[in-house]
């Protein structure tokens, strides 16, 4: 039996759906793998091209998705000592410190450094009030959580008259929610940048 070049080959979205986990996941792992992605139409996908990958491809990602979702012996994710791509930190920025200190801006990352570099782009003066680790899942039910009385400015900007009263919710949201840890901080994360 002849395998046809469809058949040698995996759908990301298919790959992501076998592991359960999701497609930007598995999109993430790329290129620290080594691994590039190949399009091909399909027709049980309205003929929408999708990224493939070959079949040994897809066993190296599946025991690197595998490895970083083992279990330490305290049944805390533990990815090598990393987060994991779902696990990560909420944090709350400041945007305009001096102009508007009012004015911040709240969400979920996986690489601290790199988002505050991001939001320096348009805010150059931002800095982090406070982050905590956090799960991919619980990021939209904490925004609703620390921004019920704030100006909605942006899908993820908002203004307050006092930013301590945000840090105040989200230090009660994550009081309750189970303890994530990480090697390289088992604690609150809490930057300030200046």
């Amino acid at each position: 039996m002849r395998l046809t070049m469809n058949e040698t080959r995996i759908a990301i979205v298919d790959l992501a759906d076998e592991l359960q986990v999701r497609k930007q996941r598995v999109f993430k792992l790329l290129p620290r793998l080594g691994i590039r992605t190949m399009q091909r139409r399909e027709p049980d996908r309205g003929n929408q091209m999708v990224a493939t990958i070959s079949i040994e491809e897809a066993a190296t990602i599946r025991q690197e998705i595998i490895k970083s979702t083992e279990t330490v012996g305290d049944g805390s994710a533990a990815a090598s000592g990393l987060f994991s791509d779902d696990t990560g930190f909420f944090y709350v920025i400041q945007l305009e410190p001096d102009h508007d200190p009012g004015r911040f801006k709240v969400g979920f990352t996986t690489d601290l450094d790199g988002r505050l570099q991001k939001h320096r782009c348009s805010a150059p003066f931002a800095k982090y009030l406070k982050s905590w680790p956090c799960r991919r899942v619980w990021e939209r039910a904490a925004i609703d959580c620390v921004t019920s009385e704030s100006e909605q400015l942006h899908t993820e900007v908002f203004r307050v008259t006092s930013v301590d009263t945000v840090i105040s919710k989200a230090a009660g949201f994550f009081s309750v929610m189970p303890r994530l840890t990480n090697t390289n901080d088992d604690s609150e994360a809490e930057t300030e940048t200046s």
